[in-house]
């Protein structure tokens, strides 16, 4: 069997991927519909070959380390803001943990000289539930959450996600769920209510292009090294800290994971419209 894929996904924004659609709204529709099929079908959800268990690298959990989630029947963490609307709190959804594949995470992490915690309370936020809602909504596969860390270094991610090479031998999938093409709130709450005609507006997307652009030339090259060495360097691509403001950085890192944890399996990305703009998921395969 060849090894487990490793996918970055596009989480959308708090629990709209789901309520929209309930109030007529339709801005996460394309991205919905990827999750649904194309996420799922490179997971190999489904099928003979479907993976054992999916390791998901959340970035709306930031510990001063990696922690790794030891929970076998995970809970529902609601970690909405207040203005999101009343019926975010009634979403539900089901999947099991898994504390020996956990453990297994935990150990592999160890084994790379990461320090690594262990959690025996914390469920699925919403980096986790909302889209496995659309890409496992049987919830057929156990997952098991980790945490990012304080440290916005991209070397300690891509260490994390070598350290789960081995885990895709034993054909364990890695999800990094974030929003790697951008991550700016007051921008993307913008797109929402302004003209896509405007000057502003033509601006931005022409910034989240060239940033896009760039960061696929990065994480499409083959060689793992020189993956790693480039992503380094993240911060200097076009519009860096425009589309991921220094207190915004977190929803890329889940990025730096899956391509560690990539090695040197083939990686290619597609596109889904969002807000104006075009957004990007990742994934290796064999």
């Amino acid at each position: 069997m060849p090894r487990a894929p490793v996918v970055c996904i596009t989480h959308g924004g708090g629990p709209m991927p789901v309520l929209e659609p309930q109030m007529g709204s339709h801005g996460h529709d394309a991205l919905n519909e990827s999750l649904r099929t194309r996420v799922r079908e490179i997971l190999r959800l489904g099928t003979s070959e479907a993976p054992r268990a999916i390791v998901v690298i959340t970035p709306h959990w930031r510990p001063d380390y990696p922690t790794v989630t030891m929970v076998d029947k995970p809970p529902i963490c609601y970690d909405f803001e207040p203005s999101h609307p009343p019926a975010a709190w009634d979403i539900q959804y089901e999947a099991p943990g898994s504390s020996e594949v956990a453990n297994l995470v935990y150990d592999a992490f160890s084994a790379a000289d990461l320090k690594t915690g262990k959690d025996f309370e914390r469920g699925f936020d919403h980096g986790v539930f909302i889209p496995f809602i659309f890409i496992s909504p049987s919830g057929e596969v156990p997952l098991i959450s980790v945490s990012i860390s304080s440290s916005s270094d991209p070397d300690l991610y891509t260490r994390m996600g070598q350290a789960l090479i081995k885990l895709r031998e034993d054909n364990i999938a890695v999800v990094g769920s974030g929003f790697a093409s951008y991550h700016n709130v007051p921008m993307m709450r913008k797109l929402y209510f302004a003209d896509p005609a405007s000057a502003e507006m033509t601006e931005w997307r022409n910034k989240v292009t060239d940033f896009n652009r760039a960061l696929a030339d990065i994480v499409t090259t083959a060689d793992p090294e020189e993956r790693a060495k480039r992503l380094q360097k993240w911060r200097e691509l076009p519009f860096a800290y425009d589309v991921h403001p220094d207190n915004e950085d977190e929803h890329i890192l889940p990025l730096f994971v899956s391509s560690g944890a990539a090695d040197n399996s083939k990686g290619e990305f597609f596109s889904d419209p969002f807000g104006g703009v075009e957004v990007y998921t990742f994934y290796w395969s064999e």
